[in-house]
């Protein structure tokens, strides 16, 4: 959100959450990884800057995909086995 849309853009995230009618806060713990797009945000970033709510869905589940990866990284091959169909 912070260097895709913000920063190119110069909105600040007080001028962001203001203009989608949210506390600052909500915009700064999302830039911060504090806290994760909703759907109440994702359909107010939708409309304000023109794109899909799915995509700002979407880019949650990426986010959340990529830190799962991290946090599980060696322990999927030790702990899952892959299916063996006969």
């Amino acid at each position: 959100l912070l260097e895709e849309f913000l920063q190119p853009m110069g909105i600040s995230q007080y001028r962001l959450a203001k203009d989608i009618a949210v506390p600052p806060r909500r915009i700064n713990e999302i830039v911060h990884g504090k806290r994760g797009i909703s759907a109440n945000t994702a359909l107010r970033l939708s409309r304000y800057f023109g794109l899909s709510e799915r995509f700002w869905m979407n880019l949650q589940s990426r986010y959340n995909l990529e830190i799962e990866k991290d946090r599980l990284r060696g322990r999927l091959e030790q702990e899952v086995k892959i299916l063996a169909l006969a």
